[in-house]
């Protein structure tokens, strides 16, 4: 008998795979489809690690499953390669992002053909390729004409070292994680989108979705939807009115001080002329905090701004604080402090030795106008970055800003040599001077005739999120040149049945959903939400429990995995057989070893010997059902755990050439070239087997011992053991459960045989 090779096998289907394009996806109607995704990878010159791998082979398990269902399957390929990394790259070694991209999608895709995925490779999609983002830039532009795309100034994190405003998650212990340089606030026109134009309708829809509940509520918490009232109060001295927005309006009675944001607009009329150096030390260093930091758990801190306000309801003076736990984007950056009915009030009236006084409720109208405020602010899009989309958007001599038009699009970005911003602080786009001026027609609003005048293109770049907010729908006809995507290929494919990752739970699920409904109200989706069913996979962490990290050096390349000998399939098997799909797990070699033993076996049962006389057709039928079942619910641990126990009633009983073809079948989700090779082999078809019901029925049953009437233990007995009475008065009394009930002596035994019951009378 020959030897499993699982790499000469994997070879030999890889390559027949591809030459076949045997997962290429058309439209065919009247034929049931699904249409499956997992989330954006970021190709890295790490490539992909172990844990990528489960992410990816959930999603072909799914895939594969279906196809030998009978659906019409497709699953696509894509990159999200605009970011931060590639550019780091190219400021530190002079290389083009273009260049370090290509190589890691290249990369990317080798790792991914060797693993043995179902992709349809005519759909893969790349981000940075001016393509596609001529499409992202389009989207913008159909943002930008509703006024959902919009210019404000706000404050943002700032490296004054790189030169770059930076994401929350970009600020690391008050230091850019870029250059480690401290960060500071400062105030900045950006481009944002108005997501809060729809915050009501993505907050209302969250409970319709099929995902996971956990994610359902980060999301309801990131929107964060209160509703409650704005109060106006005066201020001694004629500073402007403090208006406050409080969720609990019948608590004014109590409120014993205000507290302001380190923001709030109009601070400075407020503090006292001796408080304003304390204020501004204050206010500079809560400005270096994220608003992560500012909200955990911690000692509260704050300052007296030296100033009193008069509490509407009670006419009495409070003080007012500036505190960096109360946020400027949520309500009016302003809260009235009833410590007496909120812990974060208390905790701060505590550390300031500040009144706690137990008032009364009143009517919730009393005082103030009702509002509805929500923690979700519009989107911040601008980027001071080279490596990103361009904004398709040019300004006049007077600083206006007008959208380049559509038949200009895309926006290339221009070939430049240094890929710092310039010192200004605007992206290395600033120094690409020829690329910099543009001519854009402008109407005459008096003459109505148009003209072309030269204007200034913007240099900001978009936000990486903008170009990963829309490529589902790309994928269905990703190589169209006349529209983003095509209205009767998106119509069959979409909305995406299944989508999965480990990642980006909050963000870009918000920010697709965001798109979904805007491009359906503008009628160019057939649907208002993107995704039908998410799946949240776990990690997988490095032996020792921590994280994978290259920084760390405890990565382990798929690759490694594989060409150790073990191969692809035993790689996959062992990511679904770690443990459940939406758990984070711990990489354990010796388990590696265990999976590739068994995929051994499988391959010596199918190359050996066949039985002539089929003996298991009862577990060959229950294993069908079970692990059907088991991928149905997404339980691929258990699914690959009964096709480990169906190998081992095979090897005690003898394996049919109906067995083998069951196990192959069964197997080929996981273990596609084995099972390939096998179905080969057994001259079978692929298509998924169905249980008969007549060999479901209870081989076994329970068995209700009591005693005295009271339920002490439960047994699951063969069915034949019933009509042997004495063997189960024995098995009873000897069952620990039931044994110190019957210590001091047994005066009588029930049997029941219609209920499968035993009384034990003491």
């Amino acid at each position: 008998m020959e030897r499993y090779e699982p790499l000469k096998i994997e070879q030999k289907w890889q390559k027949k795979w591809e030459e076949t394009e045997a997962f290429k996806a058309t439209e065919v109607e009247g034929q049931p489809k699904v249409m499956l995704a997992e989330m954006f990878p970021y190709p890295s010159g790490a490539g992909l690690h172990v844990g990528h791998v489960r992410n990816f082979t959930i999603v072909d398990v799914l895939t594969r499953f279906f196809r030998q269902q009978g659906l019409n399957v497709m699953r696509p390929f894509g990159y999200d390669t605009f970011g931060l990394p590639a550019e780091n790259y190219a400021i530190k070694t002079g290389t083009a992002p273009q260049e370090v991209t290509a190589v890691n999608i290249a990369n990317f895709r080798k790792q991914a053909k060797k693993l043995g995925y179902a992709i349809d490779w005519s759909r893969e999609i790349n981000t940075s390729d001016p393509e596609y983002y001529r499409w992202t830039q389009w989207c913008f532009l159909q943002l930008y004409k509703k006024g959902l795309a919009y210019q404000k100034e706000s404050y943002q994190w700032w490296c004054p070292e790189d030169q770059t405003v930076l994401a929350n998650e970009q600020v690391e212990n008050g230091k850019c994680w870029r250059c480690g340089h401290e960060v500071e606030k400062k105030k900045m026109k950006q481009w944002f989108f108005k997501i809060t134009e729809y915050a009501d309708e993505l907050l209302d829809e969250i409970d319709n979705l099929e995902w996971p509940e956990k994610i359902k509520t980060m999301q309801k918490n990131w929107i964060g939807k209160s509703v409650g009232a704005e109060i106006d109060f005066e201020v001694e001295g004629g500073a402007p009115k403090i208006k406050v927005f409080t969720t609990r309006p019948d608590t004014i009675l109590g409120a014993t001080f205000l507290v302001l944001a380190p923001e709030y607009v109009g601070l400075e009329y407020i503090v006292s002329e001796d408080c304003k150096d304390a204020v501004a030390k204050y206010k500079a260093d809560a400005l270096k905090k994220s608003e992560i930091e500012r909200q955990e758990n911690k000692e509260k801190t704050g300052v007296f701004t030296g100033a009193y306000a008069i509490n509407p309801a009670t006419k009495g003076k409070i003080p007012i604080y500036v505190a960096d736990y109360v946020l400027a984007g949520y309500g009016t950056g302003a809260i009235m402090a009833v410590p007496a009915y909120d812990e974060r009030d208390r905790e701060f009236a505590e550390k300031l030795d500040l009144p706690i006084v137990e008032a009364e409720l009143i009517d919730r109208d009393a005082y103030g106008t009702p509002k509805v405020t929500y923690r979700m602010r519009d989107w911040l899009i601008s980027r001071q970055r080279y490596w990103g989309c361009p904004i398709p958007i040019a300004y006049d001599k007077d600083g206006n800003p007008h959208a380049i038009p559509e038949d200009q699009l895309p926006v290339v970005l221009p070939e430049v040599k240094d890929y710092k911003p310039d010192k200004s602080g605007r992206s290395a786009l600033a120094k690409a001077k020829d690329w910099l001026t543009v001519e854009i027609p402008v109407k005459n609003s008096k003459t109505g005739k148009t003209h072309m005048e030269k204007m200034t293109r913007e240099t900001d770049t978009l936000d990486g999120y903008a170009c990963s907010s829309w490529y589902l729908w790309r994928y269905a006809s990703p190589h169209d040149d006349k529209a983003a995507w095509d209205e009767k290929a998106i119509s069959y494919w979409e909305p995406l049945d299944y989508y999965c990752g480990g990642d980006h739970a909050v963000a870009h699920l918000l920010y697709i959903r965001f798109w979904c409904k805007f491009f359906a109200d503008e009628g160019y989706l057939p649907f208002r939400e993107p995704i039908k069913r998410l799946l949240y996979n776990g990690y997988i962490n490095a032996p020792d429990g921590k994280k994978m990290s290259k920084s760390k050096g405890n990565v382990i390349d798929p690759l490694d995995v594989i060409n150790d000998g073990y191969g692809a399939d035993t790689l996959r098997t062992y990511e679904m057989f770690i443990g459940p799909y939406d758990m984070d797990a711990a990489w354990d070699t010796r388990s590696v070893g265990g999976v590739y033993r068994f995929l051994n076996r499988c391959y010596n049962l199918c190359f050996g010997n066949t039985s002539k006389v089929d003996k298991n057709v009862v577990v060959r039928n229950k294993t069908i059902k079970k692990v059907t079942e088991d991928i149905h619910r997404y339980s691929f641990n258990t699914a690959v755990a009964a096709l480990m126990e169906y190998v081992n009633e095979l090897y005690k009983n003898g394996a049919s050439k109906e067995d083998l073809m069951v196990l192959a079948k069964l197997l080929k989700p996981f273990a596609p070239h084995l099972a390939s090779e096998m179905l080969e082999k057994l001259d079978s078809d692929d298509e998924w087997p169905k249980w008969d019901g007549k060999y479901l029925v209870a081989d076994t049953v329970e068995l209700v011992a009591q005693v005295n009437g009271k339920l002490r233990a439960k047994f699951e007995i063969a069915v034949n053991d019933l009509e042997d009475e004495e063997k189960l008065f024995e098995m009873v009394l000897a069952d620990e459960r039931v044994k110190k009930y019957t210590e001091k002596g047994v005066k009588k035994t029930i049997f029941v045989k219609k209920n499968k019951l035993i009384n034990i009378v003491v």
